[in-house]
């Protein structure tokens, strides 16, 4: 879930902290107090486009940072991109520059927007009545209804596998059946590559390493055995050597242990130092009369290695590249000369791969479809308790055709509604307003989880939900319908709401007010979580305005005194 939101001279905010807690969080103030401006600044954090225009006047940046619980789709998404995990949670933060330009960081390292957008899916979703409708596309409808199905059962995992299979399978024949002269121009150079790299004779991807190192021993050879012979004569054979003096300490303290038990263990260390002088003088012994200093090998190996980085040049950058291309290349020869058995296989593969296709997409549409009948069903009467009066259908459409194929099935989902008795069923994001939309999508997300939950199929989706302004256009009854709808979403995640009714603001497991002041001839919003006291005095003022009364405040309290009682049935 969300736990802070910052902003620092970002639009009429010069230093904001929002802290947010589980369930339902609820923002009221003022018209024109800045609320959807901590909304526009989420945004800005999940991908959103940014403007110079944001910028405080008289600042020079704006800076919007948040910190998100992990989760652990976006754990794997950090780690794609490349960023650390530091802890269970995730940092997001963006600079905007009055030129323009700007900074991301997730976690305080450089990152970009194109990863906040990938993180955004995994974070939060906001249903603000300016992007709800573009943002609710076939895929998003499609994933509705897959949630409300139950996704993750064994028909999404038998579509993925089977879709898998035959576009796999597609390929391999589409490359079989290529162009007769791009084959055989290719077969005359992978002939060429395949016997030149066989030829080669490579046994062993190291031999290069092995051969620079020899190479090295051979261009060194005088040093390396005046080394060798020096270190020798030094450890052992020489007069003076380590070995022999080590044998003669060795044998004084083994006297002395004779008679103090104490010198036991020193005489054991030098026993052991005498035997590692020993086998590193055997060692180099061994390496002095291994050295040849021969010309004509080194020579040999210059060679070797010279043809061995003409192939690295040609095929790879390191010789295990250079073989793994030859086999590369003798396979495709191989299935050049044997194409027409091939062919056949690979269709008969194929046709087994679409017709297992077919079977679990066909058993998948008549599961959307079942789920559909139910979801809009639930889904209506959700929606007509929020102050409208609609018809709503979920239509599922397929196309066998394999040009509509995907790894989510062949199916298309589209949500219709009726906004007014005797209208037509249209496509929901071209006839709900933006009021409309964000009710509509409150009732949706309710009627899925409230199915999901029912069904135990899989537990409630962890990013936060926005709504920006869903109760505009309702009141009384409708009002608090929203409101304990908002309340159910809230048990099974962290949701977020702008509201200017009195009736919702109610429901709040956490109420931040965002208050507008005038200091020093410059206007500041600020944000603040109220106490039990500030919540009745808020919801007061929402109910009678700027003067607030006693009776306002005991209506106040009695709404909250509802709701809880609501929320405890």
């Amino acid at each position: 879930m969300l736990l802070e939101l910052r902003a620092e001279n970002y639009a009429v905010m010069d230093h904001a902290v929002a802290g947010f807690g589980p369930g339902l969080n609820l923002l009221t103030g003022e018209t024109g107090a800045g609320k959807s401006i901590l909304i526009d600044a989420l945004a800005l954090l999940m991908g959103g486009k940014a403007s110079s225009d944001v910028v405080r006047h008289g600042a020079d940046k704006a800076v919007v940072s948040c910190v998100f619980e992990t989760t652990p789709g976006a754990e794997v998404l950090l780690e794609e991109n490349g960023i650390d995990i530091e802890s269970d949670e995730i940092l997001l933060r963006r600079e905007i520059a009055l030129n323009g330009k700007g900074r991301v960081w997730v976690n305080n390292q450089p990152a970009t927007v194109a990863v906040l957008r990938q993180l955004a899916p995994e974070l939060a979703l906001i249903h603000a009545q300016s992007d709800t409708l573009a943002a609710f596309d076939q895929a998003q409808q499609r994933g509705l209804l897959d949630r409300y199905l139950g996704e993750g059962g064994s028909v999404f995992s038998d579509v993925s596998a089977a879709y898998a299979t035959w576009n796999e399978a597609s390929s391999r024949l589409r490359e079989l059946e290529g162009d007769e002269q791009d084959r055989l121009r290719s077969a005359d150079l992978w002939s060429f590559q395949a016997k030149e790299i066989e030829e080669a004779g490579l046994t062993s991807p190291d031999e290069d390493t092995a051969l620079e190192t020899e190479k090295r021993v051979l261009a060194n050879s005088e040093k390396l055995y005046s080394c060798a012979m020096t270190a020798l004569d030094l450890l052992y054979e020489g007069e003076g050597a380590a070995a022999s003096k080590l044998g003669a300490a060795l044998r004084q303290v083994e006297e002395l242990a004779r008679f103090d038990s104490r010198f036991a263990d020193s005489a054991q260390q030098l026993a052991g130092a005498k035997a590692s002088v020993e086998d590193v003088g055997a060692l180099v012994r061994d390496y002095a009369e291994g050295i040849n200093a021969s010309p004509q090998r080194l020579e040999e190996i210059e060679d070797r290695l010279a043809h061995l980085d003409r192939l690295k040049r040609k095929y790879g950058r390191t010789l295990a590249e250079v073989i793994a291309h030859g086999q590369e290349v003798t396979r495709k020869l191989g299935e050049i000369e044997n194409r027409d058995e091939l062919v056949k296989q690979v269709r008969k593969q194929l046709e087994a791969a679409a017709l297992e296709y077919r079977l679990v997409a066909g058993r998948l549409t008549a599961e959307r479809k079942s789920a559909a009948a139910r979801l809009e069903k639930v889904a209506e009467k959700q929606i007509n308790d929020l102050a409208m009066k609609v018809r709503f259908e979920v239509k599922v459409t397929w196309e066998e055709d394999e040009g509509a194929w995907t790894v989510h099935g062949w199916d298309n989902i589209s949500f219709l509604i009726a906004t007014n008795v005797g209208a037509p069923l249209a496509p929901l994001t071209e006839i709900a307003s933006g009021g409309e939309m964000s009710r509509v999508m409150l009732a949706l997300k309710v009627s899925v989880e409230d199915g999901v939950s029912k069904l135990r199929k899989k537990t409630p989706l962890p990013r936060t939900l926005i709504f920006d302004e869903i109760d505009i256009g309702i009141g009384g009854r409708a009002a608090e319908a929203v409101g304990r709808k908002l309340k159910q979403l809230s048990k099974g995640q962290q949701v977020l709401c702008i509201t200017h009714l009195p009736q919702i603001a109610a429901f709040a497991d956490t109420h931040l007010v965002i208050e507008k002041t005038v200091k020093a001839g410059k206007t500041r919003t600020g944000v603040r979580e109220t106490s039990r006291e500030e919540r009745v005095d808020e919801i007061a003022r929402m109910l009678s305005g700027a003067t607030i009364t006693d009776a306002s405040r005991k209506n106040a309290e009695q709404m909250i005194g509802e709701a809880e009682v609501a929320e405890s049935v």
